[in-house]
């Protein structure tokens, strides 16, 4: 236990298509029977009766807990949504990546009775504040500058705190934080960051000429973005949201939010094993005993009991 306040109001934010509506329910019942009000966004409110509708703004600011029911896509847009003033954030595992979240249905009840009581350890998660004219948006993995097809390429001058670093000339450009360098980024060829190390991530996409390689900043650094008069019609996407277009003469500005997220880990030992494991995915054969430990907990108890 980190000595974290009991929680005594707790959001849920549900994946937006699964179906989700057992398990939040069962979130609502095992929190209204130790007197703890459960809160829901209104656009969701036909899909979790007993809990409390109220606007996004609201549910931020009342907040002391959240329950993200979905996979990791749910998770960042829960962190998101409480960046402006960070609570705790527990992930209950009904998606299909999960590297963020941690909790399966099956241990939703002690999971919950310990996010209720602060029986918990923080994990910090940096941030990227990103400004583009009027325009805000926040990432937790990644901010993308990407090309659409007919409508030339990205063309753009990278400032480091200031100074002028040199230009890119590519299909896509990756901004990702240390968490969200095992996403898009590595995808594109970035190198894997360790979140205990920090840091920003460049990566170009399919670059034709400048800065080929991707670069590893401070998060202490800040980024200017200045699409040069050659560049295309850019998306800009945060966490794979779009937040609209930008092109030439647009300035794109990165600043990186420490500990912008608190993400709820019960058993960080445990949960490092499986991120180790799931991280083999992307390059690595995986051993037997690796992909069991990939299954949920009830799956592998069945599956022991069958080959004893």
């Amino acid at each position: 236990m980190d000595g974290s306040p009991r929680v005594a109001r707790v959001a849920l934010v549900l994946h937006p298509r699964n179906d989700v509506t057992e398990v939040a329910e069962r979130v609502v019942g095992l929190a209204n029977a130790q007197g703890v009000e459960v809160l829901v966004r209104a656009l969701d409110a036909g899909r979790v009766p007993g809990a409390v509708p109220v606007g996004s703004d609201e549910l931020a600011a009342e907040a002391d807990g959240v329950v993200s029911l979905g996979g990791d896509g749910t998770m960042l847009g829960a962190l998101r949504l409480v960046a402006d003033k960070p609570v705790p954030v527990l992930g209950v595992h009904l998606g299909n990546l999960g590297f963020l979240v941690e909790v399966h249905p099956s241990e939703l009840d002690s999971a919950l009775a310990r996010l209720l009581d602060g029986d918990f350890v923080e994990e910090p998660h940096s941030a990227l504040r990103i400004t583009a004219g009027e325009r805000r948006a926040v990432a937790f993995n990644d901010l993308a500058l990407a090309r659409h097809p007919g409508r030339g390429t990205v063309d753009a001058t990278l400032a480091v705190s200031g100074l002028r670093y040199g230009y890119y000339r590519c299909d896509a450009l990756v901004v990702a934080t240390a968490a969200g360098s095992s996403a898009y980024s590595y995808a594109a060829g970035g190198p894997l960051v360790s979140p205990s190390v920090g840091g920003i991530v460049v990566t170009p996409s399919a670059p034709m000429s400048g800065i080929s390689r991707p670069l590893v900043l401070s998060e202490a650094d800040t980024l200017q973005l200045e699409l040069n008069p050659r560049c295309g019609a850019l998306a800009l996407e945060a966490d794979g949201i779009g937040h609209g277009e930008v092109g030439p003469g647009d300035r794109v500005e990165i600043a990186v939010q420490a500990a912008a997220g608190r993400v709820v880990r019960l058993d960080p030992d445990v949960h490092a094993q499986r991120s180790r494991v799931k991280l083999s995915l992307l390059d690595l054969p995986l051993l037997p005993e690796q992909l069991r430990e990939l299954l949920p907990g009830e799956v592998r108890e069945r599956l022991e009991a069958r080959s004893g």
